[in-house]
C-alpha cells in the first residue's frame, strides 16, 4: 500500500513537470518569448554540471544532487548580490524598495536571474524524481519545487513581481551553508571541534537569520503594508500564500538546524 501511494504521488509530480516543460516550450517557440531562453539554458547548465560531477567525482545520486544544489546557491547568490548592489547605486535604498519598483518594474539582470533559477528548479525536480531523492506521502521538497515553478513561471509570463521574487532568492546565501554542510558530512569530515566546522555553523546561523528568515519576513511585511496598492488579481493572494508557506518552512528548517547542531555536538562529546 505504501509503495502504491508513493508511486501515485510521484506520477503527479512527473505529470506537473511535463506540463510545465510543454508550457515553457510553447511560449518560447510559438509565442516567440525568446527571453525565456535563459530558463532552458539554466536547465541545461545544471544538467551538464550533474553529468560532469558524475563522471569526475562521484556516482552517488545524493552527493551529485547536493553538489549541484551548492553550485546553484553560489551562482544565484552572486547574481542576486550583483543585482541588488547595482540597483542600490542607481536608485538608493528607499526608492529601490518602493511598491512600483518591486511589482511593475524589473531591475537590471533580474528577469534573466529568475529564468536561470527556474531552470534549476526544473532540473532539480527531474533529478529527484529520477533517483527518488525524497520521502513521505507528499514529499515537501517536491511540493516546494512545484510551488516555486508555478509562481516563478507565472511571474515570468506576465512580467510582474519579478523584483519581489528576486528578493526571495537572497535565501540562497544561506543555502550555501546548508549544502556545504551536507557535502562535508558525505565526504566524511564530521569533527565538530574543527575550527572550519565551527566557523561553518556560525555562518550558517547568521545567514539563516539574516538572508533567509529576516529577508522573507521583510518581504511579507512589504506585501501586507502595500496590499492596498496592488491591482485586483491573483498577484497579491498568490504572493501572500507563497510567503506564508516559505515562513512556515523556515520555522521547520530552523528547528531541524537546531536539532542537527545539538546532535553533532553530542556525538562529538561522546567520542571525546
Amino acid at each position: 500500500m505504501a509503495r502504491t501511494s508513493t508511486k501515485d504521488t510521484s506520477v503527479f509530480f512527473w505529470a506537473t513537470l511535463l506540463l510545465w516543460a510543454i508550457s515553457i516550450l510553447f511560449e518560447f517557440f510559438f509565442n516567440e518569448r525568446r527571453e525565456l531562453l535563459a530558463v532552458i539554458l539554466g536547465f541545461t547548465f545544471y544538467q551538464a554540471s550533474n553529468f560532469f560531477i558524475r563522471c569526475s567525482l562521484s556516482r552517488d545520486p545524493l552527493f551529485i544532487n547536493t553538489s549541484v544544489s551548492l553550485l546553484h546557491s553560489f551562482v544565484t547568490s552572486a547574481s542576486v548580490v550583483f543585482i541588488l548592489i547595482n540597483q542600490l547605486t542607481i536608485k538608493g535604498l528607499s526608492d529601490m524598495f518602493d511598491h512600483t519598483q518591486l511589482v511593475g518594474n524589473t531591475w537590471l539582470g533580474a528577469y534573466s536571474a529568475l529564468c536561470f533559477s527556474c531552470g534549476y528548479f526544473a532540473y532539480d525536480q527531474l533529478d529527484m524524481l529520477k533517483h527518488r531523492l525524497y520521502s513521505g506521502f507528499v514529499p515537501s521538497i517536491l511540493a516546494h519545487h512545484l510551488i516555486l515553478l508555478v509562481c516563478f513561471t507565472l511571474a515570468l509570463y506576465r512580467n510582474v513581481t519579478i523584483n519581489y521574487l528576486v528578493l526571495t532568492l537572497v535565501c540562497e546565501l544561506h543555502s550555501i551553508f546548508l549544502h556545504s554542510r551536507k557535502v562535508r558530512r558525505m565526504a566524511g569530515f564530521r569533527d565538530s571541534n574543527s575550527k572550519i566546522v565551527k566557523a561553518e555553523w556560525m555562518l550558517n546561523w547568521v545567514a539563516f537569520f539574516i538572508a533567509r528568515l529576516g529577508c522573507h519576513i521583510f518581504i511579507t511585511y512589504k506585501l501586507i503594508v502595500d496590499a492596498s496598492k496592488f491591482d485586483k488579481g491573483i498577484e497579491l493572494p498568490l504572493a501572500l500564500f507563497g510567503m506564508a508557506g516559505m515562513n512556515l518552512l523556515n520555522l521547520f528548517l530552523g528547528l531541524d538546524l537546531f536539532k542537527a547542531y545539538k546532535r553533532e555536538r553530542n556525538q562529538q562529546r561522546r567520542q571525546d
